[in-house]
């Protein structure tokens, strides 16, 4: 059984998006996108304020979460542009004293408190190391060969999602692991045995926010279930 005291709780931001500029502080349904995770985590029943931190380099941002008064892990500008390499991205990986880490995306405006809860709770239940949030889908898969991959019932003469036995989407939001893999240059232990958990989610909550259409849908969403 884990600790929750040895989770680290964090959120990388930055202002150097490039598809949706300065997306972390656009104003969005009155208040921003970083602001919105923010207050969430303060309204969490199961995360500890100070096991949550915020990965910064911007100025801005910076300002943001002492306004909030927060914890921040100052990255370096390098770790801000950085797209690949896991070790400089996540800089933090040795340096702040946790065993564990749940990485939290302000990206994810829909994403509900209660289910950044559950997925703690779940992955604090489990023997396995590491979790990721994933979507059931019930659809028709096919692989770089054109050769189909979903489990297709032998018994299923039509083409009937409904029927469909489901295969599992990454929600790419919510995902857990141990702190000291990160020097390895990966994120998730998938090479070795256990496989993490997988987390199942709904599919909206997943809503992610890499386009300027997709901010402005999100605003829509957000408005007409939260406002």
């Amino acid at each position: 059984m884990k600790d929750v005291k040895d989770i680290l709780f964090i959120c990388q931001a930055r202002l150097a998006s490039q598809r949706v500029p300065q997306k972390m502080i656009k104003p969005f349904c009155g208040t921003n996108l970083l602001q919105i995770l923010i207050d969430k985590v303060k309204s969490s029943k199961v995360i500890p304020i100070e096991n949550f931190y915020l990965s910064l380099y911007d100025s801005e941002l910076i300002d943001l979460a002492l306004r909030n008064n927060v914890n921040f892990f100052k990255r370096s500008e390098k770790s801000a542009l950085e797209e690949n390499e896991t070790k400089i991205i996540w800089e933090w990986h040795n340096k702040l004293p946790f065993k564990y880490v749940i990485m939290l995306s302000a990206c994810n405006p829909l994403l509900k408190i209660e289910t950044i809860d559950s997925f703690t709770k779940s992955f604090l239940s489990s023997e396995k190391q590491g979790s990721f949030g994933v979507i059931a889908k019930k659809q028709y898969f096919w692989d770089q060969n054109k050769k189909m991959i979903s489990d297709w019932p032998s018994h299923q003469k039509v083409m009937n999602t409904k029927t469909m036995n489901v295969t599992y989407e990454a929600a790419h939001c919510l995902y857990a692991s141990r702190m000291d893999i990160i020097k390895d240059g990966y994120w998730m232990d998938t090479k070795t045995p256990p496989e993490p958990d997988l987390f199942v989610m709904n599919e909206l909550e997943a809503f992610d926010i890499d386009y300027q259409w997709q901010f402005d849908t999100a605003e829509v969403l957000y408005k007409n279930k939260v406002a």
